[in-house]
This record gives structure tokens, sequence and C-alpha cells, in this order.
């Protein structure tokens, strides 16, 4: 099915031209010639830019089709009904019942995943970017790329404040990985995910270390909770505790009192299990599917289907080998799982180019962590993630997610994307470990989210 026009064709160079506009006057007004950052702002836009033309051609033009055109195909349903009414338009948007409103089957009918919150929501944003251009497709990858750059500068921007000096080795984290610009620029989940990621960070930093209970930080962090929370949960669970773990060694090590610091340990771990025991609550359909007996029991069929189904026809699966379903026999695979997200497919695993590709950036990945830890030596190093909470931070969340897609996934294909929240915050733990004798700033040991400057402002919008 051809999904790009003639339309896409000739909107994509005025919306590249448009958008380019827009994020050069943010740059010159926020970032001034001299600026650290002034360099990287464009930069990672042109390649996010580059992400969603690139998908969209290979999608169209070597699968033929696949879930960024389902999104896709959804979004010009929904934007169809406007020929009814903008009532109807509005209801579909907003997902309302088919039971209570018979004028939505003709439209409901047509789309799969009208009952999947998930994709729905990733469709809806779709059709709303596509009222600016006739619903074609490049434009809205576009669109989706711009808006999910602000997340990523967001983020990217919160490690240049807390280790001032690095602003070129988190540039590389953040903004630079080709998974990360590929995978989470055109319409997808993902992209989404990274939008809110990003955010959800940000304004967590801003809130739990700078104190700023701002209006504009509680909002972000309230939406960006929301997106993922609706999109992919299991990142939630991963972020949780990273957090909980970062929040609690960044101010017990502020205690100078052992007795004090050991109880306010006791008390946070306390609260942080009650926090997440009322998270599991809200959230207890959605997370049902994600509890580790039902992640281990799919786990373990999803390996038996993909290792049928390779037996048949050349594919990219991946096997960590035989385990039990069970909780025991899940964890006894999470170093094998952490490995497979981070650092594979090795390079004679790559059956395709598109798998080749990821398997240069993963060999990237074994060369940095072998001269992170080499350069300090393995109990060094370990001094170092235990002293600063950010490090920490970086480093549990990386690996709970590693190993969470990692036991799940058996596709590389399908991990190439689903692994892309994990990268940046692992690639930032392997910069800052090798260049921590760089870092100048003694609040940013302390895990302060201070301005460098004056007349420094908070991560803009784009």
């Amino acid at each position: 099915m051809q999904y790009l026009t003639i339309w896409d064709l000739f909107l994509t160079p005025i919306y590249l031209i448009v958008l380019s506009a827009i994020a050069k006057r943010q740059r010159d007004k926020r970032y001034p010639i001299g600026h650290p950052l002034r360099e990287y702002y464009l930069k990672g836009l042109y390649l996010k830019f580059f992400g969603a033309i690139f998908i969209g051609l290979l999608y169209q033009y070597y699968y033929g089709g696949g879930d960024t055109y389902n999104y896709f195909t959804h979004s010009r349903i929904i934007n169809s009904a406007l020929s009814d009414s903008f009532s109807t338009w509005f209801k579909l948007i907003t997902r309302q019942s088919v039971e209570s409103n018979p004028e939505l089957y003709p439209y409901v009918s047509q789309m799969q995943w009208y009952y999947d919150p998930a994709s729905y929501t990733v469709a809806s944003i779709a059709a709303i970017f596509g009222l600016l251009n006739g619903t074609s497709y490049m434009p809205i990858a576009l669109l989706f790329a711009f808006f999910s750059y602000t997340g990523i500068w967001a983020m990217y921007r919160t490690f240049t404040t807390l280790y001032p000096g690095l602003y070129k080795e988190m540039a590389i984290a953040f903004l630079f990985i080709p998974s990360t610009f590929v995978w989470g620029s055109a319409i997808f989940k993902d992209t989404i995910c990274m939008f809110g990621l990003g955010w959800m960070t940000y304004s967590t930093f801003r809130l739990f270390i700078n104190r700023d209970f701002s209006v504009k930080n509680s909002v972000l962090l309230v939406l960006s909770f929301h997106l993922i929370s609706v999109i992919k949960v299991y990142i939630l669970l991963a972020f949780l505790p990273a957090l909980s773990i970062w929040l609690l060694t960044t101010y017990s090590s502020r205690i100078s009192s052992g007795g004090l610091r050991f109880v306010v340990k006791i008390a946070f771990i306390g609260i942080a299990a009650i926090a997440f025991l009322y998270f599991t609550q809200i959230f207890a359909n959605e997370l049902e599917k994600y509890s580790l007996e039902n992640i281990a029991q799919t786990a373990a069929t999803t390996r038996g289907w993909i290792a049928y189904v390779s037996e048949r026809q050349e594919g990219s699966a991946y096997d960590l080998g035989e385990f039990d379903p069970s909780i025991v026999g899940m964890l006894k695979k999470f170093p094998q799982a952490v490995v497979v997200t981070l650092f594979r497919p090795f390079p004679w695993e790559a059956r395709k180019v598109i798998m080749m590709l990821s398997a240069l950036e993963a060999l990237v990945f074994v060369y940095f962590t072998f001269k992170a830890f080499q350069k300090r030596g393995m109990g060094k190093t370990l001094q170092l993630i235990m002293k600063d909470p950010n490090i920490l931070f970086c480093l549990v969340f990386s690996v709970i997610f590693a190993f969470a897609v990692g036991i799940s996934s058996y596709n590389f294909g399908s991990l190439s994307r689903y692994k892309i929240p994990c990268l940046p915050f692992y690639a930032a733990f392997l910069m800052i470990v090798m260049n921590y004798d760089r870092i100048s700033s003694k609040d940013s040991k302390k895990g302060n989210l201070v301005p460098d400057s004056k007349n420094e402002r908070s991560p803009e919008l784009i």
C-alpha cells in the first residue's frame, strides 16, 4: 500500500523550513553566540528530523508497511470523521464509548486499536497533528520528532547543569545515539515516551533537588507521568525504583549523624514502599500483565514462539537459553538479559543491514564500557557509583530497564526499539565515569541542580 503521496513530497520541505526557523529563533534567544550549548541545539534536532524521514522511507519502501503506518492509518480514519461533524471527531479523539455513541461505529469498526489505550493515544496525537497538514505522514512524523526533541533536550540540559563542562559528552549520550534519534523520532509509542521520559527527568530534578515547586514543573511532571503510564507503564516500573534510590542517597548523604542517616533511610524505604503500593493500586489493571509472575510466563511463551518461527525462516531472534517460567528462573537470566540489551547483537549475529548497524552501535557500547572501568579500575569505579547519586540513578535505571526488555523481547529488531529509553542513561553513566576528574563544580558531586550562570533559563519547549 502506498502511504506516502505527492503531498508528502510537497509539504516535507516546507515543514523542515518552518520548524527549523522556529528552532533557530529559540536557539538565538536562549543560547547566544558563545553559549556552550548553542552548537548542539540544532544538530540534535536535525538528527531527529533525519530519523523521522528515514523511518518513513524505510517502512514504505523496504518493509511495505508496519506499526508507524498503522498509527497513521488510524489517524486518517479519525480525521475523516470531520466530514461528518466536529462532535464525532472529538468523541473519537477522546475514545468515547461506541455503545453510547452509535455514530462512531462506522469509524471504530475500521480501527483495530480503538480498545487499546496505548496504541490509540499515539493515533489520536497523530490525528491532531494531521489537522495542520491534511493528515500527511511526513509532516506528522516531523512534528512528532520536533516535540519529542523538547523532552530529549530538557533531559540533556539537566545533566549538563549537573555536570558543567561535559557538554560534548552529554550530547553524545542524549542527542547523538543512532538508535534513539532513529527509533525515537517517527510516529511511534517510543517517540512519545522519550518526550515524557525527558520531561519527567527534568521536572523530577527541579522539584526534588532545586525545590522549585512552580506550576510549570508540577504540570510537566503530571503530564509526562500520565503519558508514560498510558503508553508504556513498564518504563515507570524501572524509573521509580531508580528514582527512589537516587533520592535516598542524595538526601541521606547530607546528614552528618550516622544514626539519624540510618533512621532517615528506613523511613524513606517505608514511604517508598507505601507509595509503590498506592501506585500499583491506581494502575492495577494495567500493571497486572507486568507482574513478575506474568512477565516470567510471557517471556517463556515469547521465547518458545520466536524459536518456532526461527526454525522456518531466517530472522533476528536471540535466545537466552532454557529457564523456568517463574520469578527465580527469570532472575537467573538477569546478566544475560542486560548484556543482550546493551551489547548485542554481535556482528556475527547480524543477518540484515539494519541489524549490522545495531551491532556496530553495540560494539561502541562494549568499547566505552571497558574503557570506563579500565580507566579507574573496578574498585574505584564502584566507589564512584556509590558516591555520586546521579551516576547511581543512571546505572540503576539502565540495568533494570535493560533486564526488563531483554528478558521479554527475543527479537533484535523489536529490541532495537524497545531499549532506547535506557541507552541515553547508560551512555551518560559511562561518560560521567570516564570524565569525572574534569567536573569542576562541587555542587554537581552533591547532586544539586543549579544554574551555571546568572542568566541561565529552564529548558524551553524547543
